[in-house]
This record gives C-alpha cells, structure tokens and sequence, in this order.
C-alpha cells in the first residue's frame, strides 16, 4: 500500500470563491480516478508550518499509483489548476512499514 499525501497553500483569499472552487474540483477530479482509495481533503490546524490544506489517498500498489500519476485526468487537474493556483507545496508517500 501507498498512501500519497501532499500539503499546500492556494494563491486564493482564505475562505474565498475561488478557494471554495479548487478544493470542489480537486475532489471531483482526482477522487474517482481508477485506483484511488481513501481520497480525503484536509485543514491544516498547526501552527508549525504555514501550509492551509492537504489531500491524502490511498494506492493498492505502485503500479496503481503510476496509473494514477499519468491518468489524464490527473495530468489535466495538475497543468490547468494545480500549476496555476498553488503557491507551494510538499509532496510526501509513505510505504507501511
């Protein structure tokens, strides 16, 4: 099992129109794309680092998770929103020990 997880800040307003709209349009994306388990959006709470959101999911295996990297509907979320709308990021998987 892979679990894929990223942390990230939107260039949008806090709470505004257009931040409502990418986090609405990631989970219809990227949620249902094949091989994708335990899809999750989440508010950062910490005061230790600065980022605002994160997605977590799930993969059976490696081969689920390069589907899901080079699925079109991934590749199309990444350059026409994710490329322009996110100020910074951090990209982590985790393998279970």
């Amino acid at each position: 099992m892979i679990r894929h997880t990223v942390v990230f800040t939107l260039k949008h307003a806090a709470g505004s129109l257009q931040e409502k709209a990418f986090l609405r349009d990631a989970k219809t994306a990227l949620e249902h794309i094949p091989g994708v388990q335990k899809f999750e959006q989440l508010k950062q709470v910490s005061k230790k680092n600065d980022y605002r959101f994160g997605f977590s999911m799930e993969f059976a295996d490696q081969k689920s998770y390069d589907g899901y990297n080079k699925h079109p509907k991934h590749e199309k979320f990444v350059k026409e929103r994710w490329e322009r709308e996110v100020q910074k990021f951090l990209e982590i998987d985790y393998e279970p020990l």
